[in-house]
């Protein structure tokens, strides 16, 4: 069998809510602020956390840039009008281009990509601390095992509700909350940068990403099994191992040495 499991959706959105309701209790917050991206993961996350405290407790915020595809801006709104949330839509290019002017730093795509994901981290958090609201996080299992998202970015919030959900399993739920199909259907993408695709970056399709995934971390099959099984080269299963385990610091606490010796 080539595919990886399906998962139980009702009992998932089951769990994952009272989690979500647990850690928004835990802290004595008094709701949710999820980052809006037109894309599947962050709608799934809002669609969820409506159901868990409640869309008059959930605000979202749409922060395009100008190489955000129009599409997804659309898709922001539309969700939060939809779901009936409070929402804001800001452009960052101002604070962008006034960090770029004062850093000097004008060439280097893969750093500017992720200062936008920072920049919108922070007005996340600006309003979660505003309100007294924790931050929904809206990464999935597939990109946070390859760290395939921007560490104090993405990356940052106070939960991850579909964070122990392959990507594949996150559109299993997605059609279980009826998230709207041109969401579903349409290629995932950050729009940190023009013409960029996540499937184009990562190098594979997330349906081969999951399988390989699945594999080497639920199963602990070899690269060698893993590749026979999915009749693909052994260096793609290896590169995506490799992937996993250089980038775990990004999910990590940041270390500290240990303590060596104690005057009493």
């Amino acid at each position: 069998m080539n595919e990886i499991p399906k998962i139980d959706v009702e009992k998932t959105k089951k769990d994952i809510i009272e989690f979500v309701q647990n850690k928004v209790s835990e802290a004595n917050a008094d709701g949710l602020v999820v980052g809006l991206s037109g894309g599947i993961d962050s709608t799934v996350a809002a669609f969820l956390a409506c159901e868990a405290v409640g869309a008059e407790n959930v605000f979202g915020i749409v922060m395009p840039s100008t190489t955000t595809p129009t599409e997804d801006k659309l898709h922001g709104t539309a969700i939060a009008q939809q779901l009936g949330i409070n929402y804001k839509e800001m452009a960052i290019d101002s604070i962008l281009n006034e960090f770029l002017s004062v850093t000097q730093i004008q060439d280097d795509k893969l750093a500017i990509g992720n200062l936008k994901a920072r920049i919108r981290m922070s007005i996340i958090y600006f309003y979660a601390n505003s309100k007294n609201y924790l931050v929904c996080g809206t990464g999935n299992k597939s990109e946070i095992l390859i760290g395939y998202f921007t560490k104090y970015g993405d990356g940052a919030c106070d939960m991850e509700p579909i964070g122990d959900l392959y990507k594949t399993n996150v559109y299993e739920l997605a059609r279980c909350l009826e998230v709207p199909e041109e969401i579903i259907n349409k290629p995932p993408r950050a729009g940190l940068w023009n013409n960029q695709t996540d499937e184009d970056e990562i190098g594979m399709t997330y349906e081969l990403l999951d399988k390989i995934l699945y594999r080497s971390i639920e199963k602990e099959e070899s690269g060698e099994t893993i590749a026979g099984e999915l009749d693909i080269s052994v260096d793609e299963v290896n590169d995506i191992i490799a992937r996993v385990q250089r980038n775990q610091h990004k999910s990590q606490v940041p270390e500290s040495p240990k303590k060596t010796r104690m005057v009493i």
